[in-house]
């Protein structure tokens, strides 16, 4: 039997339907497959790769090339899941024809199914001009990595009413300019609730509670792989950095002291 791949359509009926939404960052093959294999619903190719993967201090440095590459090793991964790529620093914010351009490479020479960008009524011309040609885009709002040094650094959004009114306006906006969901990250969950009553699109959240129509995370941070820095809203399902520095200590051990290779692992 032929494997089905979740299309957008399919993420925006699960909201309708009120099935949760289960959303994991990856970025290469060995995660996606096995994400793919649980029944992860959307893989988001995260330009967080920049932090957990390439060791930088932010997003800001990522590349296109860089999201490139780390989208095709995911696509090869994934059979089933929806595909979303990051749109990284400066691929949409100088004009239209780059968010298109940028947008259009990522499906084309990436593999995606869609692309994530970041703001609200800012970014909503952008997202407006993706999705007329025929590019599904999801939306992000509330902490936006992106911004972080307007914002003064990762700190939740929406905690005074002009805050929440303008992220409301947000939510409203990117739905309008046609996205198919809409991240919430860093946002109260009385808000991330309101937002998600307000749109007809699914909300996903990430530190934005229980009333959002689904949840994405960071696979290093649940996994315990990443230890520069472990948010409020992060739980970790399993501590695999242990498991994986006790086999390179033995396996040092073994190599100086003469254990290895012995006449199994020889030819």
């Amino acid at each position: 039997m032929a494997i089905k791949t979740k299309t957008v359509l399919d993420i925006r009926s699960m909201k309708q339907s009120g099935d949760k939404i289960a959303v994991l960052t990856a970025y290469d093959y060995p995660f996606a497959r096995m994400m793919d294999d649980e029944g992860i619903d959307i893989i988001l190719v995260g330009d967080s790769a920049g932090s957990v993967v390439a060791g930088y201090d932010t997003t800001l440095p990522v590349t296109m090339e860089e999201m490139l590459y780390h989208t095709r090793a995911v696509v090869r991964g994934a059979q089933q899941a929806l595909i979303v790529a990051d749109m990284p620093f400066l691929s949409y914010q100088i004009d239209l024809r780059d968010a298109r351009l940028n947008a259009g490479r990522l499906i084309k020479e990436g593999g995606a199914h869609a692309v994530k960008l970041e703001g609200g009524e800012n970014a909503a011309a952008a997202i407006r001009a993706i999705v007329d040609m025929d590019v599904p885009v999801m939306a992000h709002i509330g902490l936006t990595p992106q911004s972080i040094h307007r914002m003064g650094g990762y700190k939740v959004q929406g905690r005074d009413d002009a805050q929440a009114c303008q992220l409301l306006a947000d939510a409203r906006a990117v739905e309008e300019a046609g996205a198919f969901a809409v991240v919430l990250e860093a946002v109260p969950a009385d808000l991330a609730r309101q937002i998600t009553a307000a749109v007809s699109i699914p909300t996903i959240g990430i530190g934005a509670g229980i009333h959002c129509d689904g949840q994405v995370l960071v696979i290093h941070d649940i996994l315990g792989l990443c230890e520069k820095y472990s948010p409020k809203f992060v739980k970790k399902y399993a501590d695999v950095s242990a498991t994986i520095r006790g086999g390179i200590s033995d396996y040092i051990r073994e190599v100086k002291g003469g254990d290895f290779p012995d006449d199994e692992h020889s030819f």
